[in-house]
């Protein structure tokens, strides 16, 4: 090891004095702490064949530690009790993507479960000292749209039930202003991490993720959404080559990590032209790759949205066949699973409180006895 940072240190000063005038330190940087970091975990993602027995011994652990963990999931819960039976839980080293039309709550819904495994985490210390999480998990979440700010008072409005524009606008009573101080009290201390630079190069995103999980752990990482990642420089005159970059850094960096990555995604416009616009595999926008790489695809569907434009004239026969429907629609989502590498598809319903941005799993025995 101490060889390898000899030569890693001779690289840094060699490639920085003879490296032309055009070329970004940066990507040096970027370079050496890869290096770095794979001597930093050592011996964990080496490369070649390994024995079979291995690969049983890991996938036996699997199975003991979602034994003893809440909710008997081999994964980390997302705190959504339908999606997590579908699922296991979040995987490690899966790549999911959740999308969605715009307004559909993507990012809502990322943040809801992101949250909730940051509120969930419970560390326990391993036989070699280092701390590792029992339940829940540490998570970093790139809002390359949204800024820290609205990330926090949209989390601020879904823990305290206020609604976010209230806060933001400072209408909110005296009532309304302790239960966000309690919900801020509350949330203080979980091991939730944001990223707000936009634009932001997948290198940059796989390195500052290298550095989270070095210096604080990392159990989940959250990126919304990857249509607004870019590339590297030298192709970014094909936006099909530079998403397929972007979605096979995210599935590389989820391996190498060993952590799931929930990436947010944007649809094609080719849904509003159905009649029926739940979304399908081949709306994934702008490359096949997304759907290739991607171990889990989730869509995001909320039939309330597209009738609300839709209202016919209010007193005629239409009209009150329009307000059933609405009110069976109302405060309804769906998730549908379209593909994923070890489960079921399906449909999992979910309750949407669009005040608050929150999604909450619906208590339903049929649902329940279906998965079963």
């Amino acid at each position: 090891m101490r060889r390898e940072l000899i030569s890693i240190g001779e690289d840094v000063v060699n490639v920085a004095f003879d490296a032309p005038v055009d070329s970004s330190p940066r990507d040096q940087i970027e370079e050496a702490e890869r290096r770095l970091y794979q001597i930093a975990e050592a011996g964990r993602y080496d490369g070649g064949f390994q024995r079979f027995s291995e690969a049983l011994k890991v996938a036996v652990d699997m199975a003991a530690r979602a034994y003893e963990r809440e909710g008997s999931l081999s994964g980390i819960a997302t705190g959504l009790t339908d999606l997590d039976r579908y699922m296991g839980g979040l995987q490690a080293s899966d790549l999911v993507i959740l999308a969605g039309r715009p307004g559909m709550g993507k990012s809502a819904l990322a943040t809801n479960i992101a949250f909730n495994v940051a509120k969930a985490y419970q560390g326990r210390t391993r036989a070699d000292g280092a701390i590792e999480a029992a339940n829940g998990g540490v998570v970093g979440f790139f809002t390359l749209e949204m800024s820290a700010e609205q990330l926090a008072t949209r989390i601020i409005a879904e823990q305290s039930g206020v609604a976010s524009y209230k806060i933001r606008r400072g209408d909110i009573t005296e009532g309304d202003f302790h239960r966000v101080a309690d919900a801020v009290r509350d949330m203080q201390q979980i091991p939730f991490y944001i990223d707000q630079t936009g634009g932001v190069a997948i290198a940059q995103l796989t390195a500052r993720a290298r550095r989270l999980k070095r210096q604080r752990g990392l159990d989940l990482l959250v990126v919304d959404y990857i249509q607004l990642l870019s590339g590297s420089k030298s192709r970014t005159e094909n936006r099909v080559q530079e998403l397929t970059e972007v979605t096979t850094g995210l599935k590389a960096l989820a391996k190498e990590l060993n952590v799931p990555i929930l990436a947010c995604s944007q649809l094609s416009r080719q849904v509003e032209q159905r009649d029926d616009k739940r979304p399908l595999l081949s709306d994934l926008r702008e490359s096949g790759s997304i759907e290739q790489d991607a171990d889990v695809v989730l869509f995001i569907y909320r039939e309330e949205y597209y009738l609300k434009n839709k209202e016919p004239r209010p007193g005629t026969e239409e009209h009150i066949n329009w307000m059933a429907q609405m009110e069976n629609a109302h405060g309804r989502a769906e998730v549908i699973i379209a593909k994923q590498r070890h489960g079921p598809t399906g449909t999992v319903e979910l309750q949407f409180d669009a005040e608050v941005t929150r999604f909450s799993a619906i208590a339903r025995e049929d649902t329940i006895a279906e998965i079963r």
